[in-house]
């Protein structure tokens, strides 16, 4: 008999959730190769902060969508879709199982579910991002595609100039895009998530950031800006943006801390709120102690249940 053709699988769940260890210890366990879905990973040099697999683990396990800009280029979500269509395309053919790992929704969504996506303006974003006022954007937003303002926090500044981008470039409301992220479409891919109690992931998100000041955070957004500087995409990364002002003696470390923190927690909780909506999650709660045992029979029953009936 033929091995089982495990489906390719989703791990999601908030920022330092453990979505990472737990895709490294399966992917030991069936021969996995994982595709970072992380839409900062994709940096070279943006290592520490954005808790990017180490040197080790890269060598243990084979991960893709990782060290592929440098942090002066601008990234999208149809760059990413169009460079992991390919990896997931070439894994398929080698009949190799898949593991999608990251926080990045909508980039999960784009490659998973094959959103339309919606074409670049840059000399439009360029446009907008002179505006500092975040707020302001928003309203305009609002204004012009009130659909779309519902559907992303006022604060959040990048998806607020891509929206604005998108429905004064292309002349069509950027809610227009469909099928739209209220659809969720059976696929192949199957998709877990990592459930962690709001104050549990707090105490996690802070560890995590002590951590990665004390293996040289502050040095890597230095070196960064000394060096190839930053795009718009990248200079929004959580942790590096914070630091960035205190590297350039606007603020303390302590009050760059705070900011990071507070930040990141806010971003956890949309994170949650994000993958909550989507029905064909299987949820696990993060600090069980048989969290691996449970998810690989989770994917292997759902592996044997997609797989085609067997000729008598």
């Amino acid at each position: 008999m033929a091995p089982l053709a495990l489906r390719p699988l989703s791990i999601v769940g908030p920022t330092a959730s453990g979505k990472s260890a737990l895709a490294m210890s399966l992917a030991q366990r069936c021969g996995a190769e994982l595709v970072s879905v992380d839409s900062m990973q994709v940096y070279r040099g943006m290592d520490i902060g954005t808790a990017k697999p180490s040197k080790a683990d890269q060598q243990t396990v084979k991960h893709h969508m990782i060290d592929l800009l440098d942090p002066n280029e601008e990234s999208s979500v149809a760059w990413f879709r169009g460079q992991a269509d390919g990896v997931v395309a070439e894994l398929a053919r080698r009949e190799q199982p898949v593991i999608l790992v990251g926080g990045t929704g909508l980039y999960l969504r784009a490659l998973v579910d094959r959103l339309e996506l919606p074409g670049q303006y840059p000399a439009i974003a360029a446009e907008l991002d002179v505006e500092p006022d975040t707020h302001r954007l928003f309203e305009r937003l609002r204004s012009l595609d009130p659909l779309a303002a519902t559907r992303m926090e006022p604060t959040n500044r990048r998806r607020v100039i891509r929206a604005l981008e998108v429905t004064l470039g292309s002349g069509r409301p950027f809610s227009d895009f469909g099928p739209g992220l209220e659809t969720y479409p059976d696929v192949d891919t199957l998709t877990i998530g990592l459930e962690v109690d709001r104050a549990e992931l707090g105490q996690r998100i802070e560890r995590r950031f002590d951590a990665q000041l004390a293996a040289g955070f502050l040095d890597e957004v230095r070196r960064i800006e000394t060096t190839t500087g930053w795009s718009r995409t990248s200079a929004q990364a959580l942790g590096y943006r914070e630091l960035l002002h205190h590297v350039r003696g606007e603020r303390s470390l302590e009050e760059c801390r705070h900011d990071a923190l507070a930040h990141t927690r806010r971003f956890a909780v949309r994170q949650q709120r994000w993958f909550r909506r989507d029905p064909r999650i299987a949820w696990f709660d993060a600090s069980r102690p048989d969290l691996e045992e449970a998810v690989g029979e989770h994917w292997r029953k759902e592996s044997e249940r997609a797989a085609p009936a067997s000729l008598p």
